[in-house]
């Protein structure tokens, strides 16, 4: 009896790790640390468009966002954040999920420092070094975007624009999925394109996730 028990939990287990969060539904609840000591959650920013960004300033990838020449990760915060005028307010979340000791692990200190020395307009950056919120939105890249309407509803997920380069060539003339999802959800109208693959580096996770 107690065997069947255990196996039962055990399954219940894994159907849950393996779930994923789905476009059109409540996108996963939770409340993270961030590098300027405050706590975050999802639903204190019902009533905010949320956009989700995993980050690691170490792969090559994120860096074709950031580098300084280009600053399109920059720019592209900034207008959504600082300078779209639209029905709601954007807040821009990038989450770091890498385990301590791996690739793109920061304390706050030294996130806070990342964040003003990149030039960087992300609302904050929070921390997630065990991987919850990850493994919670089955995020699998850096970058790997989610963007979320003002009722918590999931509206796009997937690869930050249409070149799986971490060239930065590739940045011009870029479809960029997230600046789509946005401007078609501030004008009341569907998200045409509202899942893609993600591309990147992978989530530098602890061992045996992805």
């Amino acid at each position: 009896m107690k065997l069947c028990k255990l196996l039962f939990l055990f399954c219940v287990s894994v159907i849950s790790l393996g779930a994923s969060p789905e476009i059109g539904k409540a996108a996963p609840g939770f409340q993270l640390p961030a590098q300027d000591g405050k706590n975050y959650s999802l639903e204190g920013f019902k009533g905010s468009y949320v956009v989700l960004e995993w980050f690691n300033d170490g792969c090559p990838y994120v860096k074709k966002f950031y580098d300084k020449k280009f600053s399109k990760m920059q720019q592209l915060q900034k207008k959504w954040t600082l300078e779209k005028k639209g029905d709601a307010p954007v807040i821009w979340l990038s989450v770091l999920s890498s385990a301590p000791g791996k690739q793109g692990y920061m304390t706050a200190e030294e996130a806070a420092e990342k964040k003003s020395k990149l030039g960087a307009h992300m609302s904050a950056i929070l921390l997630d070094p065990d991987g919850k919120v990850g493994k919670l939105y089955a995020a699998k890249t850096t970058p790997h975007m989610f963007v979320i309407d003002p009722e918590g509803v999931l509206r796009y997920m997937g690869a930050i624009d249409d070149q799986p380069s971490a060239r930065t060539s590739s940045l011009a003339g870029a479809k960029n999925y997230v600046e789509q999802a946005l401007e078609s959800l501030m004008k009341g109208e569907p998200v045409t394109t509202a899942e893609t693959k993600p591309y990147g580096c992978s989530v530098k996770y602890q061992s045996g996730w992805f």
